[in-house]
């Protein structure tokens, strides 16, 4: 084995044993057992937490397998290593080893990064929305540049996501979209992206083919279903108002009172609702969107007065710019907070963002 080689196997070894051994392995197994022996008892799914209780032990066994991944591989690379030891190896042996470091590399970047998503809904899925900002067709172009580039990551991560709601720009691209994305910790990982994305390109959409600057914002809130129990809402806190929905047509349209208005009193925070055909269904979501809301409201407190302790400057405002996406007059994507850049532009908007989110994930 080549000294290179060797070299950079030690020290991923030395950083999996490490995270291995600050693992909470027996935290974990003996949370999924007692989650788990509630669900045999008889009157289970009766309980107004029982949905709860089965997403948070889907999450506990997500963070358990990931633990049990860098486990197998780093034996799979010692078990190589006792093997071979100092001797020399053939190329078919040798790129056999480079292909398990590159596996355990992989690995103990995804368990190492879990160990900073431990905010109170880091764990939950997320709601991902994306609106075109200020420039007409150029801004509603980007957002739907933007739009790819979140699916192509979500495939790229494998996780489920929805398409809840999108409205069509007049000549090209959108104005608005809203993805559900369902898999355990998406929330963390993906609330580093709120705020400002500025592109500067020259426009495909001027017969001079001008510089142009546009920008779209993206908004994300933590998953919570309706049934959720960690945040409380009371019914009197509640104001509700029902309108018809309008629509491309079809036997639901002017019939039903299925459009929804949501109004948390207490906050002023304001949710509408029309994108599904009846008002139940609207209902539902507006008060899964109104706890996400909420939600975000608290953790933007927590971390208002963590940095009043510290003495940090925060903005109250999600609208800051975050990201700039340079095309013209040469490639560059950098972003303002962690200053990650990379001039592979074409990668980052096909969806190849995990070194900017790692490096957020860290930062938050």
């Amino acid at each position: 084995m080549n000294q290179q080689l060797r070299e950079t196997t030690d020290a991923l070894l030395t950083k999996s044993r490490e995270l291995l051994a600050a693992s909470p392995t027996e935290s974990l197994e003996k949370d999924i057992a007692d989650a788990e022996a509630k669900t045999y008892e008889p009157n289970f799914w009766t309980l107004p937490d029982a949905k709860s209780i089965m997403r948070q032990i889907s999450t506990n066994k997500g963070a358990l397998e990931q633990i049990s991944t860098v486990r197998k591989l780093q034996g799979d690379v010692e078990a190589y290593l006792e093997l071979y030891g100092e001797a020399d190896i053939d190329d078919s042996s040798e790129r056999e080893i480079s292909q398990l470091v590159g596996q355990l590399t992989s690995a103990v970047k995804t368990l190492e990064l879990s160990q900073f998503l431990s905010g109170k809904y880091d764990g939950h899925g997320a709601i991902l929305s994306i609106h075109s900002g200020q420039g007409g067709t150029e801004a509603m172009d980007w957002a739907s540049m933007l739009q790819r580039m979140y699916v192509r990551y979500f495939e790229r991560q494998g996780w489920k996501y929805t398409l809840i709601e999108e409205s069509a720009g007049e000549e090209a691209g959108i104005k608005s979209a809203e993805y559900e994305v369902r898999a355990p910790y998406a929330y963390g990982y993906l609330k580093g992206e709120r705020g400002t994305h500025r592109l500067v390109r020259q426009s495909p959409f001027n017969a001079d083919s001008l510089r142009q600057t546009s920008f779209s914002l993206i908004e994300v809130l933590p998953l919570i279903e309706e049934d959720d129990t960690e945040i409380e809402i009371k019914d009197e806190d509640l104001d509700w108002h029902f309108s018809r929905a309008g629509g491309a047509g079809g036997q639901n349209v002017n019939k039903v009172n299925s459009a929804v208005e949501l109004t948390h009193i207490p906050s002023g925070v304001v949710v509408r609702c029309r994108e599904e055909r009846s008002q139940a269904q609207n209902k539902a979501r507006a008060l899964s969107i109104l706890k996400a809301k909420l939600a975000l409201l608290e953790e933007e407190q927590i971390n208002a007065e963590m940095a009043r302790v510290k003495g940090q400057h925060v903005n109250a405002s999600w609208g800051n710019q975050i990201r700039n996406y340079v095309l013209h007059p040469y490639h560059l994507v950098k972003d303002t907070r962690t200053e990650v850049e990379t001039s592979d532009t074409n990668a980052v908007l096909d969806g190849d963002l995990n070194e900017f989110i790692q490096a957020e994930v860290k930062l938050l």
